[in-house]
């Protein structure tokens, strides 16, 4: 079930809220907003987004011998590229980026916040439409950029249900295939990037695949491997 509601400040932190209020929110169940005025990325960032763009929650509940809920990030930018296939020109790039950002030509068109309440994961996607956010230090992009912008209403159906297939194959085939499929719409290995850990000064290396449980392999300049759990990722070569 897809839930519209015209506007409010945050559709994860609306689901936060009714958990927070004992109510049971039902794995396929969406909430979707028309206008959201306090949209939240990774890292603290504000990411607003307007009428015609895909702004929605949905749930998560991993449950024993699931892969680590930490991996819903990867499974849900699967499911985020596969929607957004049958929309961009087969001549442009679509790429996913490490570990939860999509990639139009270099410039970010959709992004992804897991946040986890009373063991549930809520699991919110932005995705441009039919405008950008205006991002100072972010290259960004909308498919509207490119053509006509898509109904949202179809996409958020789209999305549904590819994230329904992707959350089953991660449940029933486990990591190994999910990680492989990620690779094979990430950019390319030997990507150039930079990389901004917590706490730590900017790394720069290359893309060399992921780790066994979903982290990120830098290639640094001395050709050694750092595994990287958590940081900011920018493409080297796009403005940041």
């Amino acid at each position: 079930m897809i839930r519209t509601v015209e506007e409010t400040g945050s559709t994860n932190a609306d689901l936060m809220a009714m958990l927070s209020g004992g109510e049971y929110l039902p794995e396929g169940d969406w909430l979707v907003a028309n206008r959201q005025s306090a949209g939240r990325g990774r890292l603290g960032r504000v990411w607003n987004d307007g009428a015609g763009n895909f702004m929605g929650s949905t749930v998560v509940r991993p449950g024993p011998g699931d892969p680590p809920p930490s991996t819903l990030a990867l499974m849900t930018g699967l499911a985020v590229h596969e929607a957004l296939a049958a929309f961009v020109p087969q001549a442009r790039a679509l790429w996913l980026k490490w570990p939860n950002d999509l990639l139009l030509d270099g410039a970010k068109i959709a992004g992804i916040l897991l946040e986890m309440a009373a063991g549930t994961v809520i699991v919110g996607i932005g995705v441009n439409l039919a405008a950008a956010p205006d991002i100072p230090d972010r290259a960004v992009a909308s498919l509207a950029d490119y053509g006509p912008a898509p109904d949202r209403d179809a996409f958020a159906a789209a999305l549904a249900a590819s994230f329904d297939r992707e959350l089953h194959r991660w449940r029933s085939a486990g990591l190994a295939p999910l990680l492989r499929r990620w690779q094979s719409a990430a950019h390319p290995v030997g990507t150039p990037l930079r990389v901004l850990p917590p706490g730590e000064d900017v790394l720069e290396g290359r893309f060399a695949g992921l780790s066994q449980d979903g982290n990120l392999l830098l290639e640094l300049a001395d050709g050694t491997q750092r595994t990287v759990h958590a940081g900011d990722v920018l493409l080297a070569s796009a403005p940041h």
